[in-house]
């Protein structure tokens, strides 16, 4: 059983940084795709990042040039590092994992909140 943790969410000033951290633990293999997601209240959840373990990574518009994601595929673990964070930033944070033969692995999610 893969087990995601998530760590790092919090309240911040808007133009604030955070950085969320997710560790993956159980039978991994080493071609996956790791990444974040994030639902805010009332809302669908959204892409927010995702990087393969070879490095490839992807974000939407909305994040680009703001989030960097990156991962240590030793430790199996994915970072989200978050700047200039704005009050629609705000929402639940959840990492997860896609990797071959199984269903998409989920974190328990993480609160980030953007406010003065």
């Amino acid at each position: 059983q893969v087990q995601l943790v998530e760590s790092g969410g919090g309240l911040v000033q808007p133009g604030g940084s955070l950085r969320l951290s997710c560790v993956a633990s159980g039978p991994i293999l080493n071609i996956n795709t790791m990444g974040w997601y994030r639902q805010a209240p009332g809302k669908k959840r959204e892409l927010v990042s995702s990087i393969t373990s070879g490095g490839t990574t992807n974000y939407p518009d909305s994040v680009k040039g703001r989030f960097t994601i990156s991962r240590e595929n030793a430790k199996n673990t994915v970072y989200l590092r978050m700047n200039n964070l704005k009050p629609e930033d705000t929402a639940v944070y959840y990492c997860y994992l896609d990797q071959r033969l199984s269903t998409t692995q989920w974190g328990q999610g993480t609160q980030v909140t953007v406010s003065s």
